[in-house]
């Protein structure tokens, strides 16, 4: 017989999850609260990183069902969430999402809202894409300069430490940057003004 599992998730430790708990028994759903899983936890975590949810994936079993009351709950995107979802349904989990009407993500109707929300994820980036590249291309042609600015005194002060003769760990240490800053400003010598004084 199949169980029923509530995953509630908020981002912030202001944010409660009493409205998920209190939507998914206004929707009928009869969840033990033994079977509610509630954790704050960023969506930008990847499920495999989130405790409870992990912890919740320990107690599920092959034809128990988890409902979620939006798909945000299990991801920040909707690739994300795709892949949770077909990773559940290889092991014989049911999701449910409150949201999309209480649509089985795993039957044929669910796999197509899936497909239709992918592409619309995907519609959303390559938009994104194109909105960045005109734009970088609009800056350069007005001659705006692209990329992270030349720290000129950094080279000067590692340029003038590596000409006293210290080498790149002491130059760390005397300026407090760490050793990869120190490696990208050792052979810098193009436009600079004389170190060595």
């Amino acid at each position: 017989m199949s169980r029923t599992f509530l995953y509630c998730r908020v981002s912030t430790s202001n944010q409660f999850t009493e409205n998920q708990v209190q939507d998914v028994k206004n929707a009928g759903f009869d969840v033990q609260a033994s079977r509610v899983i509630e954790e704050t936890i960023s969506g930008s975590v990847p499920v495999s990183e989130r405790p409870g949810f992990q912890k919740l994936l320990e107690r599920m079993e092959s034809g128990d069902v988890m409902i979620v009351t939006k798909l945000d709950r299990l991801g920040r995107n909707a690739m994300d969430v795709r892949q949770t979802v077909e990773q559940l349904a290889a092991t014989g989990i049911r999701v449910h999402c409150l949201a999309l009407g209480g649509v089985d993500l795993t039957s044929a109707a669910g796999k197509m809202t899936m497909q239709v929300l992918g592409a619309v994820a995907e519609f959303e980036r390559d938009l994104l894409i194109e909105r960045t590249q005109s734009g970088l291309r609009r800056a350069k042609s007005e001659g705006k300069k692209l990329g992270r600015p030349v720290a000129v005194k950094t080279t000067i002060d590692v340029q003038r430490l590596k000409a006293k003769g210290y080498i790149q760990t002491q130059v760390s240490a005397e300026l407090g940057i760490g050793i990869a800053t120190v490696k990208r400003h050792w052979n810098t010598i193009s436009h600079l003004p004389d170190v060595r004084s």
